[in-house]
């Protein structure tokens, strides 16, 4: 897994499906905005790579911006389509897989701030 946690320069336009690119065998992330109180990143997947199971303590939003994800929360598996969005509950056990390569929108908002 690559990552970039530069910022994207502010107050320019930006084209989010061209700002990453797909690299062979690998799930590459690319930082939009980080702050205290959340981010925004774009991730691309190569088919056949997936993040390992996780739980966050925050909600996560996917947003599908090409291709199509497997999303599993909590064993339940669902496949979304470019366009497509789903909130990933807070303290919920989840798996992000590609089984065809697809790109992501992923918003982190963190509470208690």
């Amino acid at each position: 897994m690559s990552s970039n946690n530069q910022e994207l320069e502010k107050a320019k336009t930006h084209i989010i499906v061209e700002i990453i690119e797909y690299i062979p065998n690998s799930v590459v992330i690319k930082t939009i905005i980080k702050k205290t109180t959340g981010n925004i990143s774009a991730v691309s997947f190569d088919s056949g790579e997936a993040l390992s199971e996780k739980i966050s303590p925050f909600d996560t939003f996917i947003q599908i911006i090409d291709g199509e994800a497997m999303i599993v929360i909590d064993g339940t598996a669902h496949k979304l389509s470019v366009g497509e969005s789903i909130i990933i509950p807070a303290h919920t056990r989840n798996i992000i897989e590609a089984k065809v390569r697809f790109k992501m929108i992923s918003t982190i908002i963190k509470s208690g701030y």
